[in-house]
């Protein structure tokens, strides 16, 4: 389904120091960091898997579901998804993957929910019976009825988290990408997404990618753990093979980024 091999990319970014006399140099005179997201990572996920993909802020996750999302083109290195290359088929890529951005929203603000999924009807060309096949089921599962007529400004945090998952899921996507899809829920909000990530990867075989810093996700979605930092993976297992993951997770990864010195 998902083939890595040697994934590299590097990012050129701008840096100055504080003050008008160094705003005004840079205007002539800029300079560069250049930074390595991703160092040739490589992997492979299967359909169907739960598969939580963790590491520290920087480590390249969001950088990695860019590139298998088809919107970032790496510098080096291969990627197919179901037979695509993400960034060179992206029209045809695209309809086969659901993607949330926890701090990025795919709704339109001032519009009605049910406007906005009219209008990634018409994007995507769902067909009307498979439209309102998903809609339903969707509706039902992540009890969006209240919410269909509500402008998305007016939403709370968890009811639009609940919007754009489903939002995503509307062209029957065979897999998710969920980049912090819990990120500032309330427990009783997380509990609802989790429970509809396994009833969908149970229902549809759904092969769904989580990056989160959440570990009571990780712990209550994913088999498997694929551990980046610093642009390297640095561990590919499961749970069961972090030392002292049954005692205290976030401690166990903790000590884990410790002794990768990261």
């Amino acid at each position: 389904m998902i083939e890595v091999k040697h994934l590299s990319k590097t990012f050129r970014v701008a840096k100055r120091s504080a003050g008008f006399g160094q705003a005004c140099r840079a205007l002539f005179h800029k300079e560069y960091e250049h930074i390595r997201a991703l160092d040739d990572i490589s992997f492979t996920i299967k359909e169907g898997e739960m598969v939580g993909y963790i590491g520290p802020n920087g480590a390249g996750k969001s950088s990695t579901i860019k590139i298998l999302s088809g919107i970032l083109t790496p510098d080096s290195g291969t990627c197919t998804i179901d037979g695509r290359v993400p960034w060179k088929e992206r029209t045809a890529h695209v309809k086969s993957i659901g993607v949330v951005f926890g701090q990025r929203s795919q709704l339109w603000w001032d519009v009605p929910v049910i406007d906005s999924y009219e209008l990634l009807k018409d994007i995507y060309s769902i067909p009307e019976t498979v439209y309102c096949e998903n809609l339903d089921e969707l509706t039902q599962l992540l009890n969006l009825s209240e919410l269909l007529k509500t402008p998305t400004r007016q939403l709370s945090l968890g009811q639009r988290m609940r919007c754009e998952i489903a939002a995503s899921l509307l062209h029957s996507p065979k897999i998710l990408f969920l980049d912090e899809p819990t990120i500032g829920l309330d427990a009783v909000s997380k509990l609802a997404v989790r429970d509809f990530i396994l009833q969908l990867n149970r229902r549809h075989n759904t092969t769904v990618i989580l990056t989160t810093h959440d570990m009571q996700d990780i712990e209550a979605l994913t088999q498997r753990i694929i551990m980046i930092g610093k642009g390297k993976v640095l561990l590919d297992g499961s749970l069961g093979d972090i030392p002292g993951a049954d005692e205290n997770l976030d401690q166990a990864i903790a000590n884990l980024y410790h002794s990768f010195q990261i």
